[in-house]
């Protein structure tokens, strides 16, 4: 269950909790400052919920406009579309917009947590060529690292490193 809060900019208002789009609108309409007016304007905030969906919600910068997307996001992405959202709008520089979807982005993710450790994967499924056994042990693999981290970089997703590469 995820839960956030809906923090007013009008500073005789008081915020409120919420865990769907629905209670959102409804305490939203109800929600009157000091002088009986009512609240537009909350900044809404992470309060509980799964590590990853903390995440989405400051990679796409969850806002009153796309609360409802976020909370359909959370029920209906796997973990795989959520990191790829949260690297794409987080680091990559893509958008969320009203009608993203996971697969809308170029983006390579690799579940390891090094780049070395990319270097010796490539090199094992023959992306180098194919080397034979006795060259193997040659391989300068922090090297090839290196020269990796040209194109791609290291990021923790909910407490899971990965590398990943922008398309």
């Amino acid at each position: 269950m995820t839960q956030l809060h809906a923090q007013p900019y009008d500073l005789s208002a008081t915020g409120f909790y919420f865990e769907s789009a629905e209670e959102f609108d409804g305490k939203a309409k109800a929600n009157r400052n000091d002088y009986g007016e009512q609240v537009e304007e909350y900044e809404i905030q992470f309060i509980d919920g799964d590590t990853i969906d903390c995440d989405l919600a400051k990679a796409i910068g969850i806002n009153q406009a796309n609360i409802a997307q976020y909370f359909d996001a959370v029920d209906a992405w796997n973990e795989d579309e959520k990191q790829r959202v949260i690297i794409a709008v987080g680091e990559c520089g893509y958008r969320f917009e009203p009608n993203t979807k996971p697969d809308d982005f170029e983006v390579d993710i690799y579940q390891t947590e090094t780049l070395r450790e990319l270097a010796e994967q490539f090199a094992d499924e023959g992306l180098f060529g194919d080397i034979p056994d006795r060259l193997q042990f040659y391989l300068d693999y922090d090297a090839i690292a290196r020269d990796l981290g040209m194109d791609y970089a290291e990021i923790e997703v909910a407490g899971e490193r990965l590398i990943y590469r922008c398309g």
